[in-house]
């Protein structure tokens, strides 16, 4: 038995020194000298048999061939590298370009296993300069203002002129232009956070003035125009005398640019009265937002030159041009209605259009470049727009939800004090706080030259799909008030507004199954692409020797990435290095956990599957969700930091966290259910889920503490939406509610004397508006008290109040004439109950009156947009409301 004991030892010594030096990665020839020096030990000391020494030494000897490179780059690399050549999977030219894209950031080290996180801490605080913290103080703030959601869509299905002239005027347009050309050159921050403030108040402004400061023919030309296409447009499109759009979308090519039928042919033609070559164009565009009122057209389109006229090549490929909207054959001006939310959104056709070589963006040369173009710069505009939206409409509902779920009252208590809506109240928070930090986070990554094409589709499928969760709690807790639209409706049509990110800038199905973990485990993997590179280059020998390199590194990673998932998944990531020693520290090792298992699934999925990974998109989607759940969860980390690690916070990180890394271990779950080759599924479920899957979701009572957060004014409340549009005037939500949920928490002790004063009978009623006039007349409150509490009173039964309309209000435009129903009252109820002739007597009460008169969608442009051949249409009668 003592025998076996002193065996065991050493082989526990050996087992666990080659965990420990392939959790620290050491060198592969200081872990064979230690490894070696175990063995050695063994042979001189220990009680072995000679079948025991005979295997340790069998598995020692690989170990020490690979450290002979000339040897194992001909036995072992050549042959593996013929191997890999017959297994590539074919590739697009558009999916090469897409992973060339960007670059790479904190992605990769969460690719790596073992994430470095003092790279992330050192980033520093992302922050708005004099300039821009007055532009936001000032013309956006004044811009929030001017805006009536009620009115832009319903009465107008527009902004009006004065809100556009507005937007012109001030720069809107122009936050990503420099300065030198008129512009506001405002940094990726600033621009997040002037969206997210819009959007806090108007869907339809923060669209508007989104899509020109993200991908579009300003954001192009600044990257890859000629000096005179730059001194040509910019100024305009700076000044808004230029409306543009970008055209990219075509009814049957949707996501898949490369299935563009929108064509350009070189040719012979006529511009400004000149014999010239040129581009003959034909397009079908849809989705396109700006498009009826815009005077420039970025235009994506295939190029052709069947004659060989620009050069040898008769197939370019993809390219992008400006296009000016007033030319011979451009068709615009007609609309989409998308989901009630009224921004400017259209077709656009081309037939037969002819335009100057000098149209290409970027001139002859980059011709056939268009889709690098837009992918490069996607990996920027990507994670700015969209997420700042969401972000923007997050921090509207945690500000109006948290106010009235604590003014709204069912059962004699604020409905904010049920479990089930303090549930939908803690998500609410959760997820703006979330989406808050992934926008702060990567948009001053952005400002420090990164283009981290990754993170930004991370951001856009998970802050829109987070925006989509946030409006539908909000909906569930306001309920009636939520669906009856009206001027006093302020959840609505956020709601309706929803799915409309969710489908633009690739459809966020595609983004999450295809682009989040496909062009992340090309491009962020520190040795996939190094050995695809090695395996096309077409010096064969030099492939050879990169490949060899990349291969044994990429061995090396994955034996050190099993070891630290299992370590790590055995210890509870307890003795994992982490940068701070804060109460946040636990957060830091449940990533470097997950990052490790993430990186040992990610290359087992890619060995066993090969080529077919590209179609399991299922699987791919799950890897990209555990992914992605850790790079949000970094982001709130560090957005913890950035804020000063305010202890009111720490209840909105640990639910942030806890939610993401419990979704990461639960996907990884059903990744391993689901994963093909069941054997290895086994085996990879052994070593990164040894003791089960320990993750546990946010408490009850964690959910509790962030119900109290934003149901109760004071600092933690404000910073969860410090940029949303608080102004205290008619007309502002926000505002209003954020003042009758202080005046709630002012009268708390005089309504506590009223119900003190109900249990000892000084008063009968059960409401509150009587209440107090029995309190007052019974001495139980003063005169003074009385009046202000039924002021607040009053301001809550407004705030509580919904809208109605008379019948004839709700028509359909252009339906025609109709009759009108009368109103129901007692009398026209009798009436229908009478006789014949009393019947016949109602009816003639029924006079027929013209329906409303609106101007057909076939106008061109819209004169409020600065179209030179606008025509205006007709304003409509105001809606006549009363509360009810």
């Amino acid at each position: 038995m003592s025998g076996f004991l002193f065996s065991l030892t050493w082989f526990l010594l050996f087992l666990g020194s080659a965990i420990y030096l392939a959790y620290n990665r050491v060198s592969l020839f200081a872990s064979t000298v230690a490894m070696g020096a175990i063995l050695l030990a063994y042979w001189a000391f220990g009680d072995w048999h000679w079948l025991t020494l005979l295997v340790a030494i069998l598995l020692y000897a690989p170990l020490v061939f690979v450290n002979f490179v000339d040897a194992r780059r001909e036995k072992v690399t050549r042959p593996a590298l013929n191997m890999y050549r017959s297994m590539l999977p074919s590739m697009s030219e558009t999916e090469r370009e897409a992973l060339e894209a960007g670059s790479i950031w904190w992605d990769g080290e969460l690719f790596s296993g073992m994430p470095d996180w003092d790279q992330l801490m050192s980033f520093p605080v992302p922050k708005l300069s004099d300039e821009e913290q007055a532009f936001i103080d000032g013309p956006c703030e004044k811009l929030c203002s001017m805006l009536d959601d009620w009115d832009i869509s319903h009465e107008r299905a527009d902004m009006p002129p004065e809100i556009w002239e507005y937007i012109k005027k001030h720069g809107f347009f122009a936050m990503i232009i420099p300065k030198r050309y008129g512009g506001l050159e405002f940094s990726a921050y600033a621009n997040a956070m002037v969206i997210a403030k819009l959007a806090s108040r108007n869907a339809t402004a923060s669209s508007t003035v989104g899509v020109p400061n993200s991908l579009g023919p300003a954001e192009l030309l600044l990257h890859y125009g000629t000096e005179e296409q730059k001194d040509f447009w910019l100024p305009g499109l700076a000044a808004g005398t230029e409306i543009p759009c970008f055209a990219l979308t075509s009814p049957e090519a949707g996501s898949d640019a490369a299935a563009l039928i929108d064509s350009g042919v070189v040719c012979r033609g006529k511009w400004e009265g000149k014999d010239t070559i040129g581009i003959r164009l034909n397009w079908e565009k849809r989705y396109i937002t700006l498009a009826p009122v815009a005077t420039v057209l970025g235009l994506a389109f295939k190029l052709y030159d069947p004659d060989h006229l620009i050069g040898d090549t008769e197939d370019y490929g993809i390219t992008a041009a400006l296009i000016p909207t007033n030319l011979p054959g451009v068709s615009f001006g007609r609309r989409h209605h998308p989901l009630d939310v009224p921004f400017q959104n259209g077709p656009t056709t081309g037939k037969d259009v002819f335009v100057p070589l000098d149209s290409i963006i970027g001139g002859q040369e980059m011709a056939g470049k268009g889709w690098k173009m837009l992918v490069e710069l996607l990996s920027v505009g990507r994670a700015i727009t969209l997420p700042a939206t969401a972000s923007g409409g997050g921090q509207a509902a945690a500000y109006t939800t948290g106010a009235y779920a604590q003014i709204r009252r069912q059962f004699n208590l604020p409905i904010a004090k049920f479990e089930g809506v303090g549930e939908a109240l803690a998500r609410i928070a959760g997820h703006t706080y979330i989406m808050n930090a992934a926008v702060s986070v990567t948009a001053g990554a952005i400002d420090q030259g990164e283009k981290p094409a990754v993170p930004s589709a991370i951001l856009k499928y998970h802050c829109t799909e987070l925006g989509r969760k946030v409006a539908n709690d909000t909906m569930d807790v306001h309920g009636g008030k939520a669906i009856m639209m009206g001027p006093k409706n302020y959840v609505g049509r956020n709601y309706m507004a929803t799915p409309i990110a969710i489908t633009v800038e690739g459809a966020n199905i595609l983004t999450r199954s295809l682009i989040i973990f496909g062009q992340g485990a090309m491009r962020c993997h520190p040795y996939v692409l190094r050995e695809l590179q090695a395996a096309q280059d077409e010096d064969t020998e030099r492939g050879l020797l990169d490949f060899d390199d990349a291969l044994f590194s990429h061995v090396g990673y994955a034996i050190s990435n099993a070891a630290r998932a299992f370590f790590l998944a055995m210890t509870h990531a307890k003795f994992s290095k982490v940068p701070l020693n804060t109460p946040t520290r636990r957060y830091y090792q449940n990533v470097n956990r997950y990052s490790a298992a993430f990186a040992l699934a990610t290359d087992f999925a890619m060995l066993t599957l090969g080529g077919k990974l590209k179609v399991k998109e299922l699987l791919s989607a799950r890897l990209g969700d555990v992914l992605s759940c850790m790079y949000l969860a970094s982001t709130v980390l560090k957005h913890f930091e950035n804020q000063g690690r305010r202890a009111t916070d720490i209840p909105l990180v640990e639910w942030s966290v806890r939610t993401l890394m419990y979704h990461a271990q639960e996907q990884l779950h059903s990744f391993l259910l689901n994963f093909p080759n069941r054997p290895v599924a086994f085996v990879l479920r052994l070593v990164i889920f040894p003791r089960g899957r320990t993750y546990s979701p946010p408490s009850d009572e964690l959910g509790k503490k962030i119900v109290s957060l934003i149901t109760k004014t004071g600092e933690a409340r404000q910073r969860l939406s410090e940029q949303a549009y608080k102004a205290l005037e008619p007309g502002s939500p926000l505002g209003l509610l954020e003042e009758a949920l202080e005046l709630s928490e002012k009268f708390q002790p005089l309504e506590k004397k009223l119900r003190q004063a109900r249990k000892e009978g000084l008063i009968h009623s059960e409401y509150l508006g009587h209440q107090i006039d029995e309190a007052e007349g019974a001495g139980v409150i003063s005169a003074k008290e009385a009046a202000e509490v039924r002021d607040y009173h009053d301001k809550v039964l407004f705030l509580l109040s919904v809208d109605d309309f008379s019948p004839d209000e709700l028509g359909r435009p252009g339906s025609g004439d109709r009759p009108v129903v009368p109103e129901m009252t007692h009398e026209t109820v009798a009436l229908v109950a009478s006789s014949d002739a009393a019947q016949s007597a109602g009816k003639k009460k029924a006079k027929k009156k013209p329906a409303r008169k609106t101007s057909s969608r076939k106008t061109s442009n819209s004169k409020v947009a600065g179209n030179k051949t606008a025509t205006e249409k007709p304003g409509k009668k105001k809606s006549k409301k009363k509360s009810s």
